[in-house]
């Protein structure tokens, strides 16, 4: 089968080659025909390191697709079933998953650096990221992390409640629980940002600021429902004139660096919260002084996965979906093929994209 494999960290090109396999299916695992996956920057930290994974792996961790064998112990789902992936799948068992958060539940992600499923060349063992690896025609998870959806949903929108959508609109409804009526900015307008303006849309609030610097980004920010954009440049005028100088009752950092932090806590009035969405790296630090941590009274938050339980959350956003309260169409800027996958990493890089979309025949 095809797949696009990362040999080591700072690879110029992708190897995208048609000889894999896959290990056998245990008891407890569900092997998916993957239909759709997206290319997320959370894969661009794979390849650059910020997300440390073994080598070599097949990126991808945000996909959807059909179940085409179970082992024998599966219950949840059968042949046939579509799916969405859940890269953190929750073992119910662990002291994380037994107090309600099955977001960081580490069982099958530490599990994932020691079990290689994949094979290439004949013999050498293959990663998946994050145990997925959705950037390959078909991968082994297990159960927990292949969640049942309505058929009705298509694969691209499906593939992207496996991530951007679940981290970016469970930021808003279950790690920052936006109230009706306040107010919200968003720093960063990729698919996870976007997907927090939708969330704070759905959730009520009344004034929502999508900052990014790339002012073409500005457009679809307020198509999905924010309603008003401005550069960081532009934020102290947009904090006067939206808040009256108070700032915002909830700040989202959605990029996955210290300056967008420290532009969100800039952005968020004292008493409000920040939460931290983007997934940054080890070394990069926020300069936050330990009298702004206690007197401007700010909660800071973080939110991995969105804080989500995905058994409940992914059949949720796809009904929302459905109802036309999330559009997910609008956020999927082109449609492409896996031997395309280099262009869409370069295309990635440059910022000008938002989701790109593998669709397998």
């Amino acid at each position: 089968m095809r797949g696009a494999l990362l040999h080591a960290v700072g690879d110029e090109k992708l190897d995208i080659r048609d000889d894999f396999t896959l290990t056998p299916v245990g008891p407890e695992d569900v092997r998916v025909r993957i239909k759709a996956t997206g290319v997320c920057h959370s894969d661009l930290s794979v390849l650059s390191g910020v997300l440390p994974m073994p080598l070599p792996v097949i990126p991808g961790h945000e996909g959807a697709g059909e179940v085409v064998e179970v082992g024998e112990h599966v219950k949840s789902v059968q042949p046939g079933d579509h799916v969405i992936i859940s890269w953190t799948p929750a073992c119910g068992d662990c002291p994380n998953c037994a107090v309600g958060q099955p977001f960081l539940c580490m069982t099958y992600v530490m599990k994932s650096f020691m079990e290689a499923r994949f094979v290439y060349g004949g013999q050498s063992p293959a990663f998946g990221m994050a145990g997925c690896g959705t950037w390959a025609e078909e991968i082994i998870v297990p159960w927990q992390g292949a969640i049942k959806v309505d058929p009705e949903i298509p694969y691209e929108a499906a593939a992207l409640i496996g991530c951007g959508i679940t981290t970016g609109v469970g930021a808003v409804i279950n790690t920052a629980k936006v109230r009706p009526g306040t107010t919200v900015a968003v720093v960063g307008c990729g698919g996870v940002g976007l997907s927090v303006i939708q969330g704070a849309r759905v959730s009520g609030a009344t004034t929502i600021l999508a900052i990014d610097p790339l002012e073409s980004k500005h457009e679809l920010a307020k198509k999905v429902g924010a309603t008003h954009a401005c550069t960081p440049d532009q934020l102290t005028d947009a904090i006067a004139t939206l808040t009256g100088g108070q700032g915002f009752d909830y700040g989202f950092e959605v990029v996955g660096k210290s300056a967008a932090i420290m532009t969100a806590w800039q952005a968020t009035r004292r008493g409000g919260d920040v939460i931290i969405v983007g997934a940054g790296a080890m070394d990069d630090l926020v300069p936050l002084t330990a009298f702004n941590l206690l007197f401007e009274g700010k909660n800071i938050l973080s939110s991995l996965y969105g804080g989500s339980d995905v058994r409940r959350d992914f059949p949720f956003f796809a009904n929302l979906y459905k109802a036309g309260k999330l559009d997910l169409d609008s956020m999927i800027s082109s449609r492409i093929r896996l031997a395309d996958l280099n262009d869409a990493v370069a295309a990635l890089r440059s910022g000008e994209v938002l989701r790109q979309i593998v669709v397998f025949d």
